[in-house]
């Protein structure tokens, strides 16, 4: 057996296979011995009638694509490896020659990974927008802080107020006829949220508990549900209780319940900190995307619609898995969106190009200038991991299987790609978009 490559273009490959007569002719009779038992032929028991017997009623090609299948995945690897082709789609199979007695011939195109011209990605300049840390950016984290240690407390010496989360029961219904969804006991609600039809929470404000009343609300034109979109409703409502959260003053016991700090200032100032870190490691992330962005752009890559699918496929799926962590199944999404998971996918397209333009880029540079991590960068991005999911470095690294380090190590030779696009870039402060330069973009994206 031998094979030839050709290079057809930068994404397509052309492999040529000559098996020798001798050699497709032992694979016929290899193959003739695999489906000998499924045929049946008169006057012989199943299986045993003679391999002319059955390529005289059949003729011989009844072999070739069992004897094909004999010879082409091993023959297909080797040249695969020997040539360092990276195929992405299946081949597309092309027959030259093929009988008993005669040399098997065929080629086969395939599209592979495609070539990277590089363009310039050292010494790059690019803008982003830098973020600054603000008192509004503590006094917010400070606030999510307080809001863990709050507490709800019942209310009975009032009516309902703003801001009040209400525990309530409401039977809805439209020219006096009860709608699918439109009546609930024991409901929650914080009033002021907006989460019920605009009118409704307002309209519960001043009722005492234990107080029934109709609600006149109208449903707004785009609703979710067609049946009731743009119709007015009356909703009876029954109030059974009202709750109000209490949160904790902002002094030393707070410090000490939500953190390890004895003060409030102590407390503060690690916080401050670790805002500090996160806008710059933010910062940082930022200007590394944006070199890629930069460097994809300077380079020449035609990628393969095979690859484009597969990531297409891929971020599908991740989708799906965030949905069902959040209880939703994408299907049930989809349907209520009107979309399919065709229309999904066309929608996705272009970030799947970015996404596999950026990976081809990375992986481009990273074999230019040799880059290979050590077991020293692998350790760090295992030890990263681990403090993301908030693990152990050890333990976490015994959790690990074969095909979870090698996909750390990956991770590793990317992140040291990144910081050689960093040396000797120039990171500036996006300018401030002006007036009349966002309203001509706002009205390209209108026409």
């Amino acid at each position: 057996m031998s094979y030839s490559y050709e290079k057809i273009s930068s994404n397509k490959a052309k492999l040529s296979f000559v098996f020798p007569a001798e050699e497709f002719d032992e694979a016929m009779s290899k193959a003739f011995l695999k489906i000998r038992k499924s045929i049946n032929i008169p006057g012989f028991r199943r299986g045993k009638a003679p391999r002319k017997m059955v390529e005289a009623m059949y003729g011989e090609s009844v072999l070739y694509d069992d004897a094909i299948n004999l010879l082409f995945p091993d023959a297909y690897e080797a040249a695969v490896k020997e040539y360092d082709l990276h195929p992405v789609d299946q081949p597309e199979f092309n027959l030259e020659e093929i009988g008993a007695g005669k040399d098997l011939k065929f080629n086969v195109e395939v599209y592979v990974q495609p070539d990277v011209t590089l363009g310039q990605y050292k010494g790059l300049e690019v803008e982003i927008d830098k973020q600054e840390l603000t008192d509004a950016m503590i006094d917010a984290e400070i606030e999510r802080d307080r809001d863990k240690a709050s507490r709800t407390v019942d209310v009975e010496d009032r009516p309902v107020a703003d801001g009040d989360i209400v525990n309530l029961d409401y039977a809805g219904t439209i020219d006096g006829v009860a709608f699918e969804g439109g009546t609930a006991q024991g409901q929650s609600l914080t009033i002021g949220s907006g989460n019920f039809i605009p009118g409704f929470e307002e309209q519960m404000i001043g009722m005492a508990i234990g107080e029934e009343k109709d609600l006149n609300v109208a449903f707004p034109a785009d609703y979710h549900s067609a049946e009731v979109a743009g119709k007015d409703a009356v909703f009876h409502v029954k109030v059974n209780g009202i709750q109000v959260v209490e949160k904790p003053e902002l002094d030393d016991d707070f410090a000490a319940d939500i953190s390890d700090f004895d003060t409030f200032a102590d407390y503060k100032a690690d916080l401050v900190k670790r805002l500090t870190e996160r806008v710059e490691k933010n910062n940082e992330n930022a200007a590394k995307n944006a070199l890629v962005d930069k460097a994809v752009e300077n380079a020449e890559v035609d990628i393969p619609q095979a690859m484009i699918d597969t990531q297409g496929d891929y971020m599908i799926r991740e989708m799906e898995m965030n949905a069902a962590y959040q209880g939703i199944r994408l299907d049930d999404y989809l349907k209520y969106m009107g979309m399919t998971r065709e229309a999904l996918k066309a929608q996705n397209e272009p970030e799947a190009i970015r996404r596999v333009k950026n990976e081809l880029v990375i992986e481009a540079i990273r074999k230019a200038e040799g880059i290979e991590p050590t077991e020293e960068d692998i350790e760090k991005q295992i030890a990263e991991q681990a403090e993301r999911y908030g693990q152990d470095v050890e333990d976490f690294k015994q959790g690990l299987n074969d095909q979870q380090r090698e996909y750390l190590k990956e991770d590793a030779g990317i992140s040291k790609v990144l910081d050689l696009l960093m040396e000797g870039a120039t990171i500036l402060q996006k300018k401030a978009e002006e007036p009349a330069e966002k309203a001509k973009e706002e009205e390209k994206t209108e026409e």
